[in-house]
């Protein structure tokens, strides 16, 4: 039989020769740590205060908090609720108490006297069982961890993207105020990024033509309603000093579950030295 080597099971009777018995027969077979209590309210307090118990053998018929009484307690606390119980008993061997034993949140019911092997069994059965979830939440862990460590890499690598691009870029929620700036969009304006998130794009973007000044919010909005994207547009940025950087700005809007535009993701190539050449053809 499998020792179980650093599980802990608390034993909970009132007569003390039960108690006796039972941790003779468990450090015989197995080399688990037993914890006694000789009433309900022993019981409470080891199992509160006492980490990592991984089983609770509780007999039923003791004075001022019964069995029953004790199991209910220890399933409304957060500590102790997930702990099983196995009920031991010589009083109460009729079906209804036995159901009632597995109603207040016990996993078995052993009738005294006990088969000694019966009983040693089903506690390597709940054991097996615990060693089982656990290996199973070592191996969620671990997998957790490994996509936790790819999300943390791949995050990484596109903010070092961002922060290294030439192009400026913002994003912006729906209402046209800035959410973030990568640093070639504050070089470009004359701002530090962060000090720009909160600013309405309208403070620091202008389109090209007179017309179209301030319409960022009105048609070029409606029009990414429309397409999703709008490339390559002639537009300027409005620096801190108040001075105007020529700029071709793109922008692509990104939409939530049901369709609404939730950001939208604006870059801007510098254009400073740049010669525009129109298109004269016919």
């Amino acid at each position: 039989m499998q020792r179980y080597s650093g599980f802990k099971l608390l034993n909970v009777d009132d007569n003390q020769n039960n108690l006796f018995t039972l941790r003779t027969l468990i450090n015989a077979h197995m080399d688990v740590q037993v914890l006694e209590a000789s009433s309900g309210k022993e019981a409470l307090e080891i199992a509160l205060h006492e980490p990592g118990i991984d089983l609770i053998i509780l007999d039923v018929q003791m004075p001022e908090m019964d069995g029953f009484q004790t199991a209910s307690m220890l399933k409304i606390r957060k500590k102790t609720r997930d702990i099983p119980i196995i009920f031991l008993t010589a009083a109460f061997k009729a079906e209804e108490f036995q159901k009632r034993g597995y109603d207040v949140g016990g996993v078995d019911y052993l009738l005294k006297p006990i088969d000694d092997n019966l009983l040693l069994n089903k506690i390597s059965t709940y054991f097996r069982l615990i060693e089982k979830e656990r290996a199973m939440n070592q191996v969620l862990e671990q997998r957790v961890a490994e996509r936790t460590a790819e999300l943390d890499h791949a995050r990484a690598y596109l903010e070092n993207i961002i922060d290294t691009m030439g192009e400026a870029l913002l994003v912006l929620g729906a209402d046209g105020r800035i959410k973030s700036a990568n640093p070639a969009a504050g070089e470009m304006l004359g701002w530090e990024p962060v000090a720009l998130v909160g600013k309405s794009i309208s403070d620091v973007f202008e389109e090209d033509e007179p017309e179209q000044a301030g319409a960022f919010m009105g048609t070029w909005l409606e029009a990414l309603i429309r397409s999703g994207v709008i490339r390559d547009i002639p537009a300027r940025f409005i620096s801190r000093d108040g001075s105007r950087v020529p700029i071709l700005f793109s922008r692509t809007a990104m939409t939530d579950g049901i369709g609404q535009i939730s950001d939208i993701i604006c870059i801007a190539k510098n254009m400073t030295g740049y010669t525009r050449v129109d298109d004269d053809t016919d």
